[in-house]
């Protein structure tokens, strides 16, 4: 765990009755609750759901490379912010371990493994990829908007060697994105495909690096579409 033990969260619960939950990875430098308030501004309401449990947690502050060492909330450290140089694998693995207990949490609360969807913006959706695809490939998918993992990423490793079925990864970029390019996440979307990942990519025009209403609202109806009310095998 971290120095700071459990991590910080800021919940939206459900309407109704509670089966299934998302947890939603923030940006670098960002919280649990400056993303919730970030989408909450877009939609004009919370990314909310009859039965489903939205968790925003934060990242613990970290030592960030990219900012000359300057502490950040940041679910891992890198080299560079680049796709062409190696993982900072030490720091990734200890967020995937802390990252494990929340989903432990919901399992012990009585939703299965099979009714709980990762995914984040930027670093956000690269965490929740780490995540998903080496350690809990039984989750029920992926989203990741505005993000890339690195050419020689552990994730590409791990699913080189995976012969199971793979959860369902949900990605969308800006084409005009400055910081993250959208070539990277093109390509980290062709590697994963290649690799076994059934996944679209979806480009969206004139976006940079930011959320916007249309892809919140496609999001939103993808996680319906894997997290219905009444799954079919009740």
């Amino acid at each position: 765990m971290t120095m700071q033990g459990a991590l910080q969260r800021t919940v939206v619960a459900p309407a109704g009755r509670h089966s299934a939950s998302v947890i939603f990875l923030h940006g670098s430098g960002d919280t649990g609750q400056g993303i919730r308030a970030w989408i909450k501004q877009i939609l004009n309401q919370d990314l909310s759901f009859q039965h489903i449990k939205v968790i925003y947690p934060t990242a613990p502050a970290r030592p960030y490379t990219p900012m000359r060492g300057s502490l950040s909330t940041v679910w891992f450290d890198r080299y560079k912010i680049s796709n062409d140089c190696p993982e900072h694998t030490e720091t990734i693995d200890s967020m995937c371990q802390d990252l494990t207990s929340l989903i432990d949490d919901e399992v012990k609360n009585g939703i299965r493994k099979n009714r709980i969807l990762l995914g984040g913006f930027s670093m956000g959706g690269g965490m929740a990829m780490h995540l998903v695809y080496r350690y809990h490939q039984d989750v029920a998918g992926v989203f990741a908007l505005s993000s890339f993992l690195n050419k020689n990423s552990a994730v590409y490793q791990a699913l080189a060697k995976n012969e199971r079925e793979l959860p369902e990864l949900f990605q969308c970029h800006g084409t005009v994105d400055e910081l993250v390019l959208h070539s990277w996440g093109e390509e980290t979307n062709g590697m994963l495909k290649l690799l076994g990942v059934p996944t679209a990519f979806l480009s969206i025009p004139n976006l940079y690096h930011e959320l916007n209403k249309s892809e919140l609202e496609k999001l939103q109806a993808w996680i319906l579409k894997k997290l219905p009310e009444k799954p079919n095998d009740e």
